[in-house]
């Protein structure tokens, strides 16, 4: 049972978000609000009658893998084609690579809609996505015109290979070899672990991106570089009748996303994997990371496709379900939907889910508006709030994407734990989602090293402010009760901030001990910002005459819940951050347990 919230969809995208802007840059000129609408109505249909009915029979039966071949579930295959002929793969994709053009924010609800339908589906069209991202922008003329339009029509599919046994996040520790042959092409040697749709059967060709040092190359991440692997060698006429040295070796025996396979792949097990190297020598994780902070939104997406089935799944069970006797009713028994602490838990998932939507959508429009504007000042702000907001998108969105649907599994009671109800896969399923594509500590350390530190920490700063701005001038009257949390917070989190920068010359242990709370109060005090955005308009359209006054007002009401309920819980971990890494560290590993 999953019905994509088109309406929450586009109020976030024209209330909250102000997609609109975006339409006065000609490349986005189609994305006016009515197209994007009926996207969004035909997307919705697909995931609702098609893809969202093969989630439990994707985790029920599982990906299949025998003789170095994978099977996906019954309906995979069917449900990909009905995913290629809509174009929801290259929905994005530019124009000239047959995409459809149309901006990452109007991709982002298309990428939440169908990772709330079934999150395993979902892995394929995402990495493919991201790997003719980083093609488009680092691929020579001659991998783009043979890669990009099979990938962006979804005839191919992509990865992204990284992570190796003894290297796990740590990038610059992986041994995968690369040798320049005599044609320009490369011999790639190594072995790759955890490598989402690395085989399957939905493609007759997929395309991997690998990362792999070359002989002599410098240490570290400085002697990486970036190289497109195919599973089948194409010549240049197109066809693709020669296997590559690669193989699957095995698929990993996952707790969740069972419809798909995370496999381990082997590459040049005879010396002869051709590889073609996508943009510079040892330079490859420059490449890469344009595909992986596409992905990063996609994941933080993942996480608020999760969180709104949850919570859909929740509200359905609470409203049916008949148990006991409210404290403050009638003293007859009613649904637990009566029940305050259900209550409780529900509006918290509400709040959550949208908070996390609107900061996801937002930083998809900051994407676009950087990318238009490129060349000056507008679009340094946009890629500067970009930077901020990806990190935020990613980790807030996946935890709370786990954070809803556990809260999902509580309100449905004993019920929850029983996997008929469906509601325990999509804990499981969601589950990844903050570990893959750089952990949440990753994505915190980097908010607050690298993108706190950029300008002198003016971008973070910047963002604070004009926040700051909006609460002054715009929470008045009716809305007033959100200003001092939202103010309270601000401060808490400026305050944080310059610690950190200082803390940065002296002890930056203390910083990385701080980290992910700090990205929680960065990323409350965003999504209370926005949700207020979204409330204001909502109290505008109200007073003007809109008759959608039980939807106007419930945004409203989320808004000052989020507000006045779960930011300044946030803003009180700001103390806690400020005590530094001295406890952390106080205890050594024999006084932790170890023997």
């Amino acid at each position: 049972m999953f019905s994509p919230p088109v309406k929450d969809m586009m109020f976030t995208l024209n209330d909250i978000v102000e997609i609109a802007e975006l339409t006065n840059f000609e490349i986005f000129a189609e994305a006016g609000s009515d197209v994007v609408e009926a996207i969004l109505d035909e997307c919705a249909k697909l995931m609702r009658d098609e893809i969202a009915p093969m989630n439990a029979i994707g985790d029920r039966v599982e990906a299949k893998f025998e003789d170095g071949t994978v099977t996906y579930p019954p309906g995979a295959i069917e449900a990909w084609k009905n995913v290629q002929e809509l174009g929801l793969v290259g929905l994005a994709s530019e124009v000239e690579f047959g995409g459809g053009g149309m901006p990452q924010s109007v991709f982002a609800p298309v990428q939440e809609m169908l990772c709330g339908a079934n999150l395993a589906f979902a892995q394929l069209p995402s990495l493919t996505i991201g790997a003719a991202e980083a093609i488009a922008a680092h691929g020579s003329d001659e991998l783009k015109e043979k890669y990009l339009h099979k990938l962006v029509s979804g005839e191919w599919g992509g990865t992204m290979n990284l992570t190796e046994p003894q290297a796990g996040s740590d990038v610059g520790a992986l041994t995968t070899k690369a040798v320049k042959a005599d044609d320009g092409t490369y011999r790639i040697q190594g072995q790759k672990i955890y490598i989402t749709c690395g085989e399957h059967d939905l493609t007759d060709n997929i395309v991997h991106l690998v990362l792999a040092r070359l002989e002599g190359a410098p240490e570290g991440t400085r002697g990486i570089s970036l190289f497109l692997v195919p599973k089948f060698i194409v010549d240049n006429d197109g066809n693709y009748d020669i296997r590559n040295d690669l193989r699957c070796v095995s698929i990993e025996h996952k707790m969740g996303l069972k419809g798909s396979c995370a496999c381990t792949m082997a590459y040049g097990d005879n010396g002869e994997c051709v590889g073609y190297l996508i943009g510079e020598e040892n330079k490859g994780l420059m490449a890469m990371f344009t595909m992986m902070n596409t992905v990063r939104l996609h994941v933080g997406l993942q996480g608020v496709g999760c969180a709104e089935r949850g919570y859909q799944q929740a509200l359905h069970y609470a409203s049916e379900r008949v148990q006991g006797t409210p404290v403050g009713g009638d003293g007859s028994k009613a649904t637990i939907i009566n029940h305050a602490d259900v209550r409780r838990m529900l509006m918290t998932m509400k709040a959550r889910t949208e908070a996390a939507r609107a900061i996801n959508y937002m930083n998809g429009k900051a994407i676009d508006m950087a990318h238009a504007s490129r060349g000056n000042a507008q679009g340094k702000y946009w890629r500067t709030l970009s930077d901020v907001l990806t990190p935020l998108s990613k980790a807030y969105g996946t935890d709370m994407g786990v954070a809803v649907v556990d809260d999902a599994v509580q309100v449905h009671g004993g019920m929850g734990f029983i996997e008929e109800t469906g509601i325990a896969q999509i804990y499981r399923d969601v589950r990844i989602t903050p570990i893959y594509e750089g952990t949440n500590g990753i994505q915190s350390w980097d908010l607050a090293n690298r993108k706190l530190k950029m300008d002198g920490g003016e971008g973070i700063k910047g963002l604070l402010s004009e926040i700051k701005a909006f609460a002054e001038e715009k929470l008045n009257g009716d809305l007033s009760s959100m200003k001092p949390s939202l103010l309270s917070a601000v401060d808490a989190a400026l305050d944080v901030s310059n610690w950190f920068l200082e803390m940065h010359g002296q002890n930056a242990r203390a910083v990385a001990a701080g980290s992910v709370p700090y990205q929680r109060l960065m990323s409350e005090t965003v999504g209370a910002w926005l949700l207020a955005k979204g409330a204001l308009k909502a109290q505008d359209r109200i007073a003007a005459g809109d008759s959608d006054t039980k939807f106007l007002t419930s945004k409203i009401v989320t808004a000052q819940f989020f507000a006045q309920r779960l930011l300044p819980v946030s803003t009180a971990l700001a103390s806690t951050i400020k005590t530094g890494d001295e406890l952390l560290f106080a205890l050594d590993e024999q006084q932790l347990g170890l023997a």
